[in-house]
């Protein structure tokens, strides 16, 4: 389980074909100090297990299924990756609750960044829209965001400074593609429901 605070962007240092899938290494330095082997650690907003680390990087592996329903395949060697660790029991949630289960891929539409504003329009697939809601929670490459508006089949989010600062959303570009994972109670709630 995540928050969706990014605790510090790292960089791709190779990516390796690997029994069907991906071996991604990534260098580090905030997370290293207690990310141990079989830890979970969000890459780009995707739930990874540790398999290998040294003093200033780790190694995951990337299977077959989830390079197919998110953008990890894309990263290369020097793409710059939101990274955030477990949350533990003790910690503040101070952005949403984030399984790090990417439900879809988003398409950057629109970035408005006139008189000090910078907006991000995403597109996603309409199926995905009853678990949005106004001013509700939604997770882009790995970072709580709140909906800022909403239409069938796009959202509008506004990125405060420091967010831009600290995170891969300052690289992103129109026609880019991001993971978008929605909020866990609203789907919680539409399957306690009656149909």
């Amino acid at each position: 389980m995540f928050t969706g605070l990014v605790e510090e962007t790292g960089t791709i240092t190779s990516c390796t074909p690997h029994n069907g899938g991906l071996r991604l290494r990534c260098s580090a330095q905030r997370i290293m100090d207690d990310l141990a082997i079989d830890h979970s650690v969000a890459v780009q907003g995707v739930c990874l297990t540790v398999v290998e680390r040294d003093d200033t990087s780790f190694a995951v592996d990337v299977i077959a299924e989830t390079l197919t329903k998110t953008t990890i395949g894309t990263l290369h060697d020097g793409s710059h990756v939101n990274l955030e660790r477990a949350v533990r029991m003790a910690d503040r949630l101070g952005g949403h609750l984030v399984q790090g289960h990417v439900d879809t891929t988003g398409t950057v539409r629109e970035i408005i960044t006139t008189d000090g504003r910078w907006e991000i329009w995403i597109e996603f697939p309409p199926a995905f829209r009853r678990w949005l809601i106004p001013v509700g929670s939604v997770c882009v490459n790995g970072v709580s965001l709140t909906v800022a508006e909403l239409t069938e089949a796009a959202f509008k989010v506004a990125i405060i400074p420091h967010t831009l600062e600290v995170t891969t959303l300052r690289d992103l570009a129109a026609g880019d593609h991001v993971n978008l994972e929605f909020d866990l109670l609203a789907k919680y709630i539409e399957q306690l429901m009656p149909r």
